[in-house]
């Protein structure tokens, strides 16, 4: 027996555009679950490039209004991929419309909006997603594995960086990433989230943080509706970047495990560096999205001719990697991490549970990140507070 699931997709961007191939990938990737997606609505403002959305994802039709989506009774899913100061917006109308939200992060501009919406979804009672991706790469889930079992120890210490350089040329539009009204964030809520997300996940609760943060390229081209992305050039009139390229902090977490965290979208030579190490009283281990299909792992044995790292190739014996390849050392990519993604959150539709991640664990990244920004306003210490709406 097959259950469909009516989606609709608002912002058709490039992310709009991964999150179609994501649905439709999910229902062949993971057939045998019997869930179908049926690609309902996807609308945009700019009107093209929701009609080239129609076109090439094979949704039934089109808007350049996303309220469309919300009010259409054939959607069961509304999946937001728009600039982040929507986001609020349309999680709040689908929640009143009674329609399950899968939200791209980091959900609100501002830790208090990305609060608000984790109460309006809970007050109407819907499930929600959020997509923190990057925790569904069969290596990073064996690695949570092994955590957990106890194969690394009592956790010590974690690093995570997320180190790009997709606006290291000055000549890089001003898209709405860089502009503190309509993204809120720079790199604290693009892709500092991403890194707490992975250290929430795998270690646990931070303590407090010491954090400071940098603007490099102070001003950059502007950028024209509808046109390009964020790794796009341009060079005429320029406008002011009113956010942060550069993040780094130290962090005490509350298993008393120590952190150390890093990201740039300015850092030249590193073109997508997601990376983290965890080092524990029993071994280590250490994951790179650029190599997303490897771990590397050190798990001392007590002879001193077999003490070193093993890099281990992601294959069948790992979580959902045969959903993709029967055999070892098969890539899988960032549209499969996203099959996955859709699927975990398909499969809690279905089964009537709020599963993970989803915009609690946003509110929890937003803490850590609300503790980074007190940090560097203050140049002190900030304890990781509860958030209020």
């Amino acid at each position: 027996m097959t259950l469909s699931l009516g989606i609709g997709i608002i912002g058709m961007g490039w992310m709009g555009e991964t999150h179609s191939r994501a649905w439709r990938g999910m229902s062949e990737r993971f057939h045998q679950a019997g869930i179908q997606a049926d690609l309902i609505l996807c609308a945009d403002e700019v009107e093209a490039r929701a009609r080239l959305g129609q076109q090439r994802f094979g949704f039934q039709e089109y808007s350049i209004d996303w309220r469309h989506v919300v009010d259409d009774d054939r959607v069961d899913i509304v999946v937001v991929t728009v600039p982040n100061n929507l986001h609020f917006a349309v999680i709040q109308a689908a929640a009143e419309a009674g329609k399950h939200v899968f939200c791209e992060k980091p959900v609100g501009r501002t830790p208090q909006e990305t609060v608000a919406a984790a109460n309006a979804a809970r007050d109407a009672g819907i499930l929600s997603g959020v997509g923190y991706n990057y925790r569904c790469a069969p290596m990073v889930q064996y690695a949570q594995q092994l955590i957990r079992d106890g194969q690394l120890g009592e956790i010590t210490h974690f690093r995570g960086r997320f180190l790009v350089d997709y606006g290291s040329d000055p000549k890089g539009v001003r898209s709405w990433r860089f502009q503190h009204e309509i993204a809120g964030w720079g790199v604290l809520g693009d892709i500092m989230s991403h890194v707490i997300d992975l250290a929430l996940h795998l270690v646990g609760p931070l303590r407090r943080v010491f954090a400071r943060q940098k603007t490099f390229i102070t001003e950059r081209p502007l950028a024209e509706l509808g046109e390009g992305s964020h790794f796009s050039v341009g060079g005429g009139p320029k406008g002011p970047v009113t956010n942060e390229d550069y993040v780094s902090a130290l962090a005490d977490f509350e298993c008393a495990a120590v952190g150390t965290f890093e990201v740039s979208r300015v850092a030249k030579g590193h073109d997508c560096e997601l990376a983290v190490e965890v080092n524990g009283t029993k071994g280590a281990m250490r994951w790179n999205y650029e190599r997303l299909n490897e771990l590397q792992l050190r798990l001392p044995n007590g002879k001193t001719n077999a003490n070193g790292w093993t890099t281990i190739q992601a294959g069948p014996q790992h979580p959902d990697y045969a959903r993709f390849y029967p055999g070892p050392g098969n890539s899988i990519s960032y549209d499969d991490l996203k099959s996955i993604d859709a699927f975990r959150f398909a499969q809690s539709v279905v089964e009537g549970r709020q599963g993970q991640p989803g915009l609690d664990d946003a509110v929890a990244v937003a803490e850590v990140l609300d503790a980074m920004l007190r940090s560097t306003d203050s140049a002190t210490w900030a304890t990781v507070l509860r958030l209020e709406d």
